[in-house]
């Protein structure tokens, strides 16, 4: 029953929905409010956080990208490659050239 079934998008962001959540998502414009989980390919947790809240057009490309697919509610896994997260700059603990995995959860947003 857990057979997960990703997509890529054109610009090499894979994700799966776990629940689409509500109809209306958001856009570049919004505010989110997430629950999220950031980890390593070898499953090693580099950021977790809950109720964070942050304009859409502030965030790493691939979670611009990822979370404007799913609604209020909606779950999404990504898998980030480095180019649409950090590049090649170190940030915080995460290495140059690191592909990323979140698993989030769209709690709210406005606009």
């Amino acid at each position: 029953a857990n057979n997960l079934k990703g997509e890529f998008t054109s610009s090499g962001l894979y994700y799966v929905i776990q629940d689409s959540g509500t109809a209306k998502h958001p856009t570049l414009s919004s505010t989110l409010n997430v629950n999220y989980k950031g980890y390593f390919l070898d499953g090693k947790i580099f950021d977790q956080g809950s109720g964070v809240k942050f304009p859409l057009s502030g965030v790493i490309k691939g979670w611009q990208e990822g979370l404007q697919l799913i609604g209020e509610g909606g779950k999404i896994k990504l898998l980030i490659p480095s180019a649409l997260g950090y590049g090649n700059t170190q940030s915080g603990s995460i290495p140059p050239n690191s592909v990323l995995g979140f698993d989030v959860t769209l709690n709210s947003f406005s606009k």
